[in-house]
């Protein structure tokens, strides 16, 4: 597991994310559906006023292609 913290440009190692019951069926389905889709490699779940969003991303160790450089750094070396 990574976790970016795109405005401090930095890795976090714990994060609480609190959500409403519409916004955790949301990123249950786009889990869902990201595992049920190989094609596809990141989804963006948005709040409910769509002011803050969480971007998930599938990835296999070793394999960051399709990624931009900030992440496959963060994917390699968790930094």
């Amino acid at each position: 597991m990574r976790i970016l913290d795109e405005e401090r440009n930095n890795s976090v190692d714990r994060a609480t994310l609190l959500l409403t019951r519409s916004e955790a069926q949301e990123l249950l389905d786009s889990l869902q559906e990201l595992l049920a889709n190989s094609k596809e490699q990141h989804t963006h779940v948005p709040s409910e006023d769509y002011q803050k969003e969480i971007t998930l991303a599938v990835y296999e160790p070793g394999n960051t292609e399709g990624f931009n450089q900030r992440c496959q750094k963060l994917i390699q070396d968790d930094a």
